[in-house]
This record gives structure tokens, sequence and C-alpha cells, in this order.
């Protein structure tokens, strides 16, 4: 199946509530919308004779050396969609070499996940996504819980001082895990009695000194995500961050800010090659990843589509997904002359209907 269909698939297999709230966004979803049409304002210009029959698209990224381009960005509550959930998705992640990123929402504790990518690969790439807590012990907690799993990054999102209005959500009146999901992460928490849940924090306090006391304690290598200002990027590295995430949070938080791809330009010139920029939001074929590549992204994520491939055949699903996008990747890298990911180059970006 393309993955077109998996998402038609999905939509036949889920609940229709279920099916909103994985494929929604945030008030009007214009930006959910803009994410997948940006790119279709880019096209690439190929370079010719300088190809090879060997083509490396392996990329280093911060506790994962060598990787798939294209990694599984944070989404929450995949025993939603499958009873697998989780599991599924790690395993599916490490047999196809990429990076996962398991978070703060997961319906699966994080050592768990870790265990189930395992199955898979003897050294996978888990990297668990944070939303800072202001408790700093629940924040310590999480840290130290990410570390003893065997994770090997984490990653702080930062766009989310409140949640997102989610229409799709509010109308269909989504507004809780229906009984035996929850957020395992967040269980037993200091303060909370034990296997209490807390609630996931969305919170307008934290600040640039609460991700360098982040940093501070962990030997993990730490990422920020939801970065689309340039002046943001700056910070983020002169903060120590090992990488940078551009992301509007999949179009779920504000409806008023630009596409993803948009925004990593300006990015990448404030990083100046500091530290590698991932981005998502809108990623549906190789293509799109190559010419995120080509305006500097070091690696895409993709949502949505891994969790079509979850719903409509589980852990197959979610591989075929990953090799798919991989392998369209691969083609056009090949079909614009390159041999390596820094073959594609911000020179090889037009706009389409602009002039060359």
């Amino acid at each position: 199946m393309t993955l077109r269909e998996l998402r038609e698939k999905a939509r036949q297999t889920l609940d229709p509530v279920v099916f909103d709230y994985v494929a929604g966004g945030a008030d009007e979803e214009r930006v959910l919308t803009e994410n997948e049409r940006a790119f279709g304002r880019y096209a690439l210009l190929p370079r010719v004779l300088s190809g090879s029959e060997e083509r490396d698209t392996s990329v280093g990224l911060p506790g994962a050396p060598q990787v798939s381009p294209v990694l599984v960005a944070p989404t929450a509550f995949h025993r939603l969609v499958h009873r697998d959930g989780e599991r599924a998705t790690a395993r599916a992640a490490a047999a196809e070499g990429a990076v996962l990123v398991t978070g703060t929402a997961a319906t699966t504790a994080v050592a768990d996940v870790v265990a189930a990518a395992r199955e898979a690969a003897p050294d996978p790439a888990v990297w668990f996504q944070l939303y800072p807590h202001p408790r700093e012990e629940v924040t310590a907690e999480l840290v130290r819980r990410a570390e003893d799993a065997g994770c090997t990054a984490l990653v702080v999102t930062v766009d989310s001082p409140v949640f997102g209005r989610h229409t799709r959500d509010l109308r269909n009146g989504f507004t809780d895990l229906p009984p035996g999901y929850a957020a395992e992460n967040m269980r037993d928490l200091p303060g909370a009695g034990p296997g209490a849940l807390t609630p996931i924090p969305m919170s307008a306090a934290p600040g640039w000194p609460d991700l360098a006391a982040i940093m501070a304690r962990t030997p993990l290598p730490v990422l920020v995500k939801g970065v689309l200002h340039p002046d943001d990027a700056r910070l983020a590295v002169e903060h120590g961050a090992a990488g940078v995430i551009v992301s509007n949070h999949g179009g779920r938080q504000c409806d008023a800010v630009p596409a993803a791809v948009d925004c990593l330009p300006a990015v990448t010139g404030a990083v100046a090659g500091r530290v590698p920029v991932l981005l998502d939001g809108g990623v549906r074929r190789g293509s799109d990843a190559a010419v995120a590549v080509a305006l500097g992204a070091s690696a895409v994520g993709v949502g949505r589509p891994v969790l079509w491939g979850l719903a409509a055949d589980g852990e197959t699903g979610v591989r075929q997904v990953l090799s798919t996008l991989r392998d369209e990747y691969a083609h056009t890298l090949a079909l614009c002359g390159g041999r390596r990911n820094t073959d594609l180059t911000p020179g090889m970006v037009v706009r389409k209907g602009g002039t060359w």
C-alpha cells in the first residue's frame, strides 16, 4: 500500500473519534494543511553525471551514530490505534534502523519501549521526548527513567506553554483517555500516591535557565524541539543544545505560524552547522525529505504516517511507512545526482514558478 492507502485503511479501522484525534490539528487547521502544502512550493534542480551506483543515506545524530534520515517523531497514545502500541512502533523503528522518539504521552512506559526496540536490534536509538514540568523533582525523575531505560538522547519540547485547541476533539468530546489507557510515564512520580498519575504538564513557566538545568542534570545529549524563530535556534545552541528540531507540533498548537519547512532555511542559517537541525511536519514522501535535507536538515521526522501504518497493519505497517519513505528518499537522491546526503544543497532547491 502507498501512504495514502494506509491512511485510508487507518480511517476505516479506527473509531472515528480516535482517527480525528490522530488526524486533527489546532483551531481551523490552517497550519496542519500548510505543512503538507508547503512542500509543493519547492522543486529540486538535479545535478547530472555526478552520481554513483553506491549511495549512503545514513546520518549521524546525537546518540544515534548511523541511522536512517527518516525518524519517528514523538506522537501520543499509540495503544489507542493498535493493541501493541508503542512496542510495535519500537520494534519497527529498530528493525528499519530509524530513531524512535518516544515521549511523555506514551501509553507504554519508556523502559518497556526500549526493551521492545531491543527485540529487533541490539543497539537501537530511542530518544525520550520531555515536557518540562514546573516541579523540578518531576522533571528530574522523568529524565532518570529515560536514562535508566537506555535512551540515547532527550528531546525537550518547548512549543507548548498551553494545550492547543483541537477543534475535532472538542467537537467529539474527546478530552480524556478511555478507561484502560494512560500516559504511563506519568505514573508514580514524586508527589503522587502509589500508582497515581500526574497530569502531563503544559506550562509557560519554564525558560532558558530551566533548559540549561536539564542539560546539567543529564549526560545525555539534549535536542530542543519546536523551534521556528532563528533567534531561538541561536539561543538553543548557546545554551548547549545538541540539536534543534524545526517543528510547529504538526499543526496542533498555534494555528497562525508558518509551515515548518518554510522556517527551515532561516534556522539552519542561524545554527550555521554547529549542531544538527532536524525537521518534522508535513513530510509525506521521500522527495519531501530530500527537499528538507537540501535546505539544511540532517533528518526528518514523521508522526501521523507512522500512526496510519500502526493502525492499518501494526508493526508491519510502521515498517512499511519507514522503508517506503527511506527508499523514496534514496531514489530521489540518485535522481538528483547524489551519492550521499550532503550532495543535496540549498542551491538545488527552487521555488516553483520562480526564476532559476
